[in-house]
């Protein structure tokens, strides 16, 4: 089986995310049925929502903060997942709980095997 990262994008405020803990506490269920149900098929490989705090490291040297597009966008969470089926993971992607906000988005990345040897 291909493992796939699935990258969840969402806009965000200045210093935070937009979701508020009403927000998180109503969604928490649809996350657990979304997760659940591909982890029910034996494909979650590996998932985790992502803390707003972040370093940016680059020759310049570091900023303390996320990397953010131009339009407030940064990455919000993750799932590893792994399947034969590319459309599969468009499907699953398509339900995502995170495209109930405006400007969210699912990426989709195929993860490429190091070689063993």
């Amino acid at each position: 089986m291909r493992e796939y990262l699935l990258l969840f994008r969402n806009a965000s405020a200045e210093n935070g995310y937009l979701a508020t803990s009403q927000d998180m506490a109503e969604d928490m269920p649809k996350w657990q049925s979304w997760i659940g149900n591909i982890a029910m098929q034996g494909k979650l490989v590996h998932t985790a929502p992502i803390e707003y705090t972040a370093s940016l490291v680059s020759k310049e040297g570091v900023e303390h903060r996320p990397h953010k597009e131009s339009n407030t966008v940064l990455v919000s969470g993750f799932v590893i997942c792994k399947t034969d089926d590319f459309e599969e993971v468009q499907e699953w992607s398509k339900n995502c709980p995170i495209l109930k906000y405006s400007n969210s988005s699912v990426e989709i990345r195929p993860l490429i095997q190091f070689p063993t040897n």
